[in-house]
C-alpha cells in the first residue's frame, strides 16, 4: 500500500494554511479564510503563492514569498496536522495483516522528515520517498516505481492513494492499482471523475472496504 502525504494520509491544511496567513500578515495583507486555502494544500506551495498574493511565478517576488511559506511551515510543520480519521486505524489493519505501507510525496525531503517524525507511531512506513528523492516528481511514474522496489514488490502488486490528479496519472502510468481519496483536498473545478481511477474513497475506512473486496485482507478493525 503506497499513500500520497497531504490531503490522503494527513491533513496538513491547518498549518499549511497558518504558514500563508502569518505570511500575509507579514505582508500588510488580511488572513484568508481557511475554506479558501484548503483545496489548493495538495498543489504546494508555489499554489499556495499563488493563491496568497496573487502572483504570477515570473513575478520577482514569487520565488522569495514562495520560499519564506515554506520557512514559516518548517517551523510550525505538525502543530496542528493530524491523520484523517480512521487513517490510523486502517494502517495498523494493513500491518496486522502483513502489508507492507509507504509513501510517496512530491513534498521536499526536508519538510517530510520533520513531518513524519512527529507523526509516526506505531507503525512507521517501510518506505517514504519525497519530491526531491529522485531527480522527477508525480505525475512522473519513477517516484512509485522506486517505492515499488524499496518494499520489494512489483508495481503491479502495490495499490496507491492520491487525492490529486497527477497522483493518479502516476499510479496508473506505473501499472498500479489507483485509488482516488475524495475526503482530500478536491476543489470546485477538479473533475476527478475524469482521472481514471479505479475507484472512490470518502473515508480511509473505506479503504479496508476496498481491499476486502479485492482479496488482500479481512474486515477493518
Amino acid at each position: 500500500m503506497l499513500f500520497d502525504l497531504d490531503g490522503t494520509l494527513l491533513d496538513t491544511a491547518p498549518d499549511l494554511a497558518g504558514a500563508l496567513n502569518r505570511l500575509r500578515r507579514q505582508e500588510g495583507l488580511p488572513a484568508l479564510p481557511f475554506d479558501t486555502i484548503r483545496p489548493h494544500v495538495s498543489h504546494g506551495a508555489a499554489a499556495l503563492t499563488r493563491l496568497g498574493f496573487a502572483i504570477a511565478e515570473d513575478h520577482p517576488d514569487f520565488e522569495p514569498l514562495r520560499k519564506r511559506l515554506l520557512d514559516e511551515y518548517h517551523t510550525h510543520v505538525a502543530a496542528e496536522t493530524r491523520y484523517f480519521p480512521g487513517m490510523e486505524d486502517v494502517i495498523a489493519t494493513l500491518v496486522s495483516h502483513g502489508l507492507k505501507w509507504g509513501i510517496v510525496t512530491n513534498k521536499p525531503g526536508w519538510l517530510t522528515t520533520p513531518l513524519m517524525a512527529h507523526m509516526v507511531r506505531a507503525h512507521p512506513p517501510s518506505c517514504v520517498v519525497s519530491g526531491d528523492t529522485l531527480p522527477v516528481r508525480k505525475p512522473d511514474p519513477a517516484p512509485l516505481f522506486h517505492a515499488a522496489a524499496l518494499l520489494g514488490e512489483p508495481p503491479q502488486a502495490c495499490v496507491y492513494v492520491g487525492d490529486a490528479a497527477r497522483d493518479v496519472e502516476a499510479g496508473l502510468r506505473a501499472g498500479m492499482r489507483t485509488l482516488i481519496a475524495r475526503y482530500g483536498y478536491l476543489g470546485v473545478e477538479d473533475t476527478p471523475e475524469t482521472w481514471g481511477g479505479e475507484g472512490f474513497l470518502d473515508a480511509p475506512a473505506e479503504l479496508c472496504d476496498w481491499l476486502r473486496e479485492h482479496g488482500w485482507l479481512g474486515p477493518c478493525a
